[in-house]
């Protein structure tokens, strides 16, 4: 059984994380943060990620706390809290699964040095399903090459904090990739007088509205067609399964900073 702690346990993803983690075999759920002040923090894990029966294990407000015994740490909390956990997890040798966004330069590399320690694998979405989709808009753009325009476009709910999504930000960092092109190329906002569109911008729009789950999508235009690549997530459980999937294979790793391409063997050979 893989000893699991999970952090923010009464955030969205944490109560979807714990509900999949305790009845998915090969899971035992040992340990659960909230933040400091929360009204989780002593409560039965389970109540406090809105579940029906108690699983017997108290919600702390420090993930020092919940490590004991601890095999993996998976965390959805925020870039700001996630970076003091990868401190606390390098520290105790324990391994993680991130799938916080919003990092910044700074924070990432912050992650980066606690994954000189312990592996760390950092996602903005764990969708096994998305992350085919970024590999296969990678490679739409290296066979479409420079006659189609690319746009990404993005949807959530309207309490999602940072935009565009880190999966957007991610989408439009490998189809520059793929297209030879660097983050000048990215535009991020279109208003008033700008001029005709450049040959090689990617542009990277947001929407947010209602109980969007998330969207995804890359268009290619070209000449007289257009191409269109999407995702779009039902539920938050495709996204604990990958994180899940991910716990399973990061124990297995060397220290290093990985992604969910590395988990699902995606990762390009030539």
């Amino acid at each position: 059984m893989l000893q699991t702690v999970i952090t923010g346990v009464s955030g969205r993803m944490g109560s979807t994380l714990l509900r999949l983690a305790r009845t998915t075999p090969g899971f035992s759920v040992v340990g659960a943060t909230a933040r400091p002040g929360s009204a989780a923090v002593g409560q039965d894990a389970a109540l406090a990620a809105r579940l029906s029966e108690p699983l017997g294990l108290k919600v702390v407000d420090e993930l020092g706390r919940a490590l004991e015994g601890a095999q993996v740490v998976i965390d959805f909390t925020s870039a700001e809290v996630s970076v003091a956990h990868a401190r606390v997890c390098a520290a105790r040798g324990v391994p993680m699964v991130i799938g916080s966004t919003g990092f910044t330069a700074e924070s990432r590399e912050q992650v980066a040095a606690a994954a000189r320690s312990i592996p760390v694998v950092l996602a903005p979405n764990t969708s096994v399903g998305v992350n085919v989709v970024i590999q296969m808009a990678a490679e739409l753009a290296r066979v479409l090459g420079d006659g189609f325009d690319v746009e990404v476009v993005e949807t959530h709910h309207r309490m999602k904090k940072d935009a565009p999504s880190g999966t957007a930000l991610r989408l439009a960092e490998v189809l520059a990739q793929a297209l030879g092109r660097t983050s000048e190329d990215l535009v991020f906002e279109r208003h008033g007088q700008i001029g005709a569109r450049t040959p090689k911008e990617i542009g990277v729009q947001a929407l947010r509205g209602g109980d969007v789950v998330g969207e995804h999508t890359v268009f290619f235009f070209g000449e007289g067609e257009r191409v269109e690549l999407t995702h779009r997530a039902a539920s938050r459980d495709q996204f604990a399964k990958g994180a899940l999937r991910a716990a399973n294979w990061v124990v297995k790793q060397r220290p290093g900073l990985y992604d969910m391409a590395d988990v699902l063997g995606l990762k390009r050979t030539s």
